[in-house]
């Protein structure tokens, strides 16, 4: 116990920055703009360090049950804080967009960043590198389908009806991932994953194999303890994000005011922070020459933000009555078009290379771009 609690040390970090927030906050409200600032900025490094600890752990429980419940629990880690410093945002009255741009963002970061870094680096080490093209063509038709009806129809319905199919929209993300869900581990769960040379499939871009626990007579209580203290460590872990969270949305609000800065940057930051584990595992998976845990990571990550954040944040919206926009600004529509063609057309031979990956990126480069300008 004594030496798990010292492996914890970096929570330390977000747990002495959570108590600093809650005992400091006025004082640095009252401060002014620039203490705000710093202040926020603090705090978003407690949260990359909290979500990194969250990470690890969900990473953990990822290599004892391979994929693909592996990158599932590795993007559901992901979301769950997502959708908790979105939550607290909105909560604390930040733009009726910020969740539409933050599901944006993510998706430009995960495909466009993630993917294609991933196959930008790992094609320049290795060639052409294989993976299951069964997953990129289900991820691609889910997340297209996902992100038309939460996200482009909505253009269309008038402002008086947008809660009825907002409702709509809830129960068909609803069903959509229940049924993704039932085909990720049921039936269909070799559409996930890959077998390289040598027989062992992809598990987590992890390349030692799982030890037994028939192998050694306590391996298996070890491994209960293990899978304990990090179910204890993500809860903990999330926990602390969302007091850092509150506390940095209202340092952010009060050091922004006035900037005219636009909330595309705020968003960007979010999908950033719930990113930032996942960027790590898919280059670490990339180089290893494991496509198939990079293809189940960043596909997966985009297909969870849009299918499970939509429906928490509908529903919230639906019952506070907020404002709320979902629909995408048309600069937003064509380049997630651009980018769901690009990757239909990538990820539809089973091998990726350098020039994809770079096509990706040049794409996540424009997306940045475009982040800058206000657009």
């Amino acid at each position: 116990m004594v030496s798990r609690i010292r492996q914890e040390r970096l929570l330390l970090i977000p747990v002495i920055a959570a108590v600093l927030a809650l005992f400091l906050e006025h004082a640095v409200l009252e401060a002014g703009q620039i203490a705000s600032l710093l202040g926020a900025a603090a705090l978003i490094a407690a949260i990359v360090v909290g979500s990194m600890r969250v990470a690890h752990h969900a990473e953990s429980l990822a290599h004892k049950v391979g994929d693909p419940y592996g990158t599932m629990i590795l993007t559901l880690s992901a979301v769950a804080v997502e959708v908790l410093i979105l939550a607290i945002m909105m909560n604390n009255g930040a733009s009726p967009t910020l969740v539409r741009d933050t599901i944006y963002a993510a998706v430009m970061l995960d495909i466009n960043g993630i993917l294609g870094l991933a196959a930008l680096l790992g094609g320049l080490k290795h060639g052409e590198q294989s993976y299951n093209d069964d997953s990129g063509k289900t991820y691609g038709v889910m997340i297209l389908t996902a992100m038309g009806i939460s996200m482009i129809v909505p253009e269309f319905v008038p402002r008086d009806r947008w809660q009825y199919y907002s409702v709509f929209t809830i129960g068909a993300m609803i069903a959509l991932y229940a049924l993704f869900l039932r085909m990720q581990v049921g039936t269909h769960s070799y559409f996930f994953s890959y077998s390289y040379p040598g027989g062992h499939p992809d598990a987590a871009a992890d390349d030692t194999p799982p030890r037994k626990a028939e192998d050694h007579p306590t391996v298996e209580a070890r491994q209960d303890n293990s899978t304990l203290w990090s179910i204890m460590v993500i809860l903990a872990g999330v926990v602390l994000i969302g007091i850092l969270a509150e506390v940095m949305s209202v340092l952010m609000s009060a050091g922004l005011e006035g900037t005219g800065a636009p909330v595309a940057l705020t968003a960007i930051l979010v999908a950033s922070i719930s990113a930032a584990p996942e960027i790590l595992t898919a280059l670490r998976a990339a180089l290893r020459n494991r496509m198939q845990a990079v293809v189940n990571i960043a596909m997966g990550a985009s297909l969870s933000t849009v299918i499970l954040t939509v429906p928490v944040m509908e529903a919230i919206a639906l019952y506070t009555g907020q404002p709320f926009v979902m629909a995408m600004t048309p600069v937003q529509t064509t380049m997630v078009a651009i980018t769901l063609v690009a990757a239909a057309i990538n990820l539809n031979d089973g091998e990726t290379n350098a020039i994809e990956g770079m096509t990706h990126f040049v794409l996540f480069a424009t997306f940045i771009m475009l982040a800058f300008l206000g657009l």
